[in-house]
């Protein structure tokens, strides 16, 4: 069990200067997540020798900021919605709210019930700020009521990038920014506790960079935040010789490779998103059915109960809007013994599930190896062991060239649409944006750490990583764009003050 957070840290409101506080006590937030003690094996109520398999759903809730509220502020997309009802969608508003509230009341009537429910949850800082700038302390208490101890390890917390920034198009220097803010951000919400058990991560649109030298400050920045395994979309990843995953690799931890253009290597461990319609699927229990149809499993010389990962927006699409409750909370009642005074399928979170067949004998290394996608292409052509920067700069130019199935975009569950081609509108002021950031406040910073306490600072970095939400690039030119450029035109001001 994880001590409780020592008195020394200081109190974090969730806003600051009347922004959201997502800066300026990194030192306190690197103390608390990054240690290695168990989050939930003192806590699970299941006996790894009655699971057959097992299944894993997280539920993704993001809303941007955009600077659409009275005379131009920032608000969240969702009071937009509220305040523009008749606007394609936006009759959905008060739906989408209930979407994100109402695990923090299945869950607690759940377990009241016996039963053992588990769900783990991914929620953008925009979505969390968005909830304090419109007042919705209903949502915020319901969500503060899953981060209580009894409801562990029922549910699970998952990290991601503060404004749903994707990985591969973001620029390096701000991906660790991206990643520390959303654990700021969720520690001033719910306190150093519920964060110091928050180690899995979800990357928004499941993208992951085949970059080499993205991928591996990726993941370096991961560990670094005291993040012990990553969720991955099936397809955005391959063997190291280039094949697809084996079938049954699937459903077992992997072990995700990253190689840099200097030949330097860190791993991190993932769970593969399996591939299908996530929403439907998630929403109708379908991971249960599939887990039905799997079993037990061998990693090294040990035999373990496999698990189906799946993810689905959990507010989005009449299935998850209108069926999922009709189907999530009936379902726990049939299975409730499992894994207990029964044998057969139990829902899992990714941390549960890592740390229980870890705990009954599987080593890490035993892991199959995975790299991201297009990986292999580059690796013939340089030597690993040899690789320097321009020498990997030279293949990837090459094979650019040469063939027309490779590309250093990443790749995610909408692999039909690009984040980066057509955006040039966008992505040039982003890039422009990051680096005037950098070359105003790398060196500050390094001298004195505190001026991360500055609200200068905290103005200009809540910009930067706004201008990077990937909503600007998904919903195609028009005002989505011109939300970006005027966020841009904000943050270029701000770093003048």
């Amino acid at each position: 069990m994880i001590a409780s957070a020592p008195s020394k840290y200081p109190h974090l409101d969730d806003t600051r200067s009347g922004l959201p506080n997502i800066c300026g006590w990194e030192g306190t937030i690197t103390d608390v997540t990054n240690h290695d003690e168990p989050i939930f094996l003192s806590r699970t109520n299941l006996d790894i020798s009655k699971i057959t398999a097992g299944f894993a759903c997280a539920l993704h809730m993001h809303q941007p900021s955009v600077p659409a509220g009275q005379d131009g502020s920032v608000i969240s997309n969702l009071q937009r919605m509220f305040e523009n009802q008749g606007e394609g969608d936006n009759h959905n508003a008060s739906v989408f709210a209930w979407c994100y509230k109402r695990m923090g009341e299945w869950i607690p009537d759940l377990v009241a019930k016996g039963e053992n429910p588990r769900i783990m949850l991914d929620y953008s800082g925009n979505l969390f700020w968005g909830f304090r700038q419109m007042g919705r302390e209903d949502i915020i208490g319901d969500l503060k009521r899953l981060c209580e101890p009894q409801y562990q390890p029922y549910v699970e917390w998952m990290g991601t990038m503060w404004s749903h920034a994707v990985v591969p198009s973001t620029p390096i220097p701000d991906i660790k920014l991206h990643i520390q803010a959303w654990q700021h951000h969720f520690a001033a919400m719910f306190g150093y506790d519920a964060l110091a058990r928050v180690k899995g991560f979800s990357p928004p649109e499941m993208h992951l960079p085949n970059n080499p030298d993205t991928l591996y400050e990726y993941v370096k920045a991961l560990k670094d935040c005291g993040y012990r395994w990553l969720l991955v979309q099936e397809d955005s990843v391959e063997r190291l010789n280039g094949e697809r995953l084996y079938h049954d690799d699937k459903y077992i931890p992997n072990k995700l490779v990253a190689r840099n253009s200097r030949g330097e290597t860190v791993s991190i461990t993932a769970l593969i998103k399996t591939q299908g319609s996530d929403t439907k699927l998630v929403a109708q229990m379908q991971p249960y059915h599939e887990a039905k149809s799997r079993g037990r499993q061998q990693i090294g010389d040990v035999t373990v109960p496999c698990c189906v990962s799946q993810i689905a927006d959990g507010e989005n699409g009449g299935v998850m809007m209108n069926e999922y409750g009709r189907d999530f909370v009936p379902f726990w009642a049939g299975i409730k013994e499992n894994g207990r005074a029964a044998e057969g399928v139990v829902g899992l979170n990714g941390t549960e599930y890592i740390e229980m067949i870890e705990a009954a004998g599987v080593n890490p290394d035993d892991y199959p190896e995975c790299q991201a996608v297009n990986q292999h292409k580059i690796w013939q052509v340089v030597n690993p062991d040899s690789a320097t920067p321009e020498a990997v700069a030279k293949a990837i130019e090459h094979l650019k060239e040469t063939d027309h199935q490779f590309h250093m975009d990443g790749a995610s569950w909408t692999n039909d649409l690009s984040w980066v081609r057509g955006y040039e509108n966008v992505l040039g002021p982003m890039n422009q944006l990051s680096a005037a950031f950098h070359k105003k406040y790398d060196r500050q910073v390094q001298a004195d750490p505190s001026v991360t306490q500055q609200p200068e600072y905290q103005e200009a970095l809540m910009y930067l990583l706004l201008v990077e939400t990937s909503c600007f690039r998904y919903w195609g030119q028009g005002s989505w764009t011109d939300y970006a450029q005027e966020l841009y035109r904000r943050g270029e001001a701000a770093l003048q003050k």
